[in-house]
């Protein structure tokens, strides 16, 4: 490059071709909200058969173990999609994989609103998990490429929030409406099929474009991975956000056999209601904390885990329902501050082409002991009780926690802070 700025045109190419072209510079901040759609339409779905597993186990008959197998399937399918949606949203751009994510998380609804048998469910819940993949990686990437080079902690921000309030919405107007209005394993499918038609129109009309040919070879399904460097940036958001993720998603898979047992209740407001301010707290403290050293949220990140699990081996053995919605509470503020970070520190060191890539990477760390933990322990808990059950799991969980606080602590250096 010359002194005064300028670089011969074959020089610059090779950048160009890799790079995502988005005119997301220029954007208005109310596309940044909007093409956060997508992400929070899908995760209501998510979440949304939660409070009425009780009505399915009723109606069908299935045990505890067999709940979380359901539960584990939205897991397979995610990671599945996970292997394949960020390498292609990098490749070909983000439109191609969202739109039919979409699709996939409409025929979910319809097989959810239909199911009759367990095999219903987990074909559902295995398609609701690759429309999760695919939101979690491109549509998390989308939103930063709206956003523009100058905004990408509002990106960071949004992304991450749109996913957790999702999360938590779904179960909530499960749990309401299935309570209020007839038909209740029916209608807020319906509801949910609606979001997600403005979810799609929201997609098509999003301003980004796809990526110019790239000259970079590759597997198309792979295992998701960051460039050479970026691996400790990855480490540490992992090592905070997969003991969060893995908290809630207990939460949801046996927290309502939980408030069944403390309060002898199998209302499915009050399950949804739990659920929904888990991921109230998880979206609200991201606004809390959007302006700490990225290195701090994570740390708070992985003490709010800690004391999650400490809370709810207390509300176990004591039958104390506040103590279990504080787990919750805390357990939703763990994965929130470790999702914010892993998501922040991604968005700043990692390149455009690779970004969907990276979220995959994330996820896939987050997801595999959020799948694998909750599994074990509702086996365990049809076999020798759910309050021994919960306790060993809270306490495994606990120990992750620490060892990621741990790791933070231990990597000053290796956090990148924003000027």
């Amino acid at each position: 490059m010359s002194e005064s700025g300028t670089m011969p045109a074959k020089a610059v190419q090779p950048r160009i071709d890799e790079r995502v072209q988005s005119p997301a510079a220029v954007a208005p901040t109310w596309w940044v909200w909007l093409a956060a759609w997508p992400v929070t339409a899908v995760f209501v779905l998510s979440n949304a058969a939660t409070p009425l597993y009780v009505l399915w186990q009723r109606d069908i008959g299935f045990s505890k173990g067999t709940l979380t197998v359901i539960f584990a399937f939205y897991i397979v399918g995610l990671l599945g999609s996970l292997l394949v949606s960020g390498v292609v949203s990098d490749r070909l751009g983000r439109k191609p994989v969202l739109l039919p994510a979409l699709g996939l998380a409409l025929a979910a609804c319809v097989i959810f609103a239909t199911a009759g048998n367990v095999a219903a469910l987990i074909v559902a819940r295995l398609f609701t998990g690759i429309a999760v993949g695919a939101v979690v990686s491109a549509g998390m990437a989308a939103v930063t490429d709206v956003a523009g080079s100058e905004r990408k902690r509002l990106a960071a921000l949004l992304a991450s929030c749109a996913m957790v309030f999702g999360a938590g919405l779904g179960p909530l107007l499960a749990g309401i409406l299935s309570e209020t209005l007839p038909a209740p394993t029916v209608t807020v499918f319906v509801v949910e099929m609606a979001l997600l038609v403005t979810a799609v129109l929201a997609v098509l009309r999003m301003p980004v474009r796809r990526p110019q040919a790239s000259t970079r070879r590759g597997a198309w399904v792979r295992v998701p991975g960051v460039p050479r460097g970026n691996g400790p940036q990855l480490t540490l958001g992992i090592a905070v956000f997969a003991p969060g993720i893995t908290a809630t998603s207990f939460v949801l898979s046996l927290g309502p056999s939980l408030l069944a047992g403390l309060l002898d209740t199998t209302s499915r407001i009050v399950s949804g209601a739990m659920a929904f301010v888990m991921f109230l707290a998880a979206t609200g403290v991201q606004f809390a904390v959007q302006k700490l050293r990225r290195r701090t949220i994570l740390l708070a990140g992985a003490v709010a885990t800690t004391l999650s699990m400490t809370a709810l081996i207390t509300a176990v053995h004591t039958s104390s329902v506040p103590v279990l919605i504080a787990a919750a509470l805390l357990a939703g503020a763990g994965q929130g501050m470790g999702q914010l970070g892993g998501l922040s520190l991604l968005n700043s060191t990692v390149p455009p082409h690779r970004l969907a890539e990276a979220n995959a990477a994330l996820n896939v760390g987050g997801y595999v002991p959020a799948g694998l933990l909750p599994v074990s322990a509702g086996y365990l808990s049809d076999a020798v009780g759910l309050t021994t059950g919960a306790t060993v799991f809270a306490t495994t969980l606990l120990s992750l926690a620490v060892i990621g606080g741990i790791v933070v602590l231990a990597a000053r250096r290796r956090v990148p802070e924003p000027a």
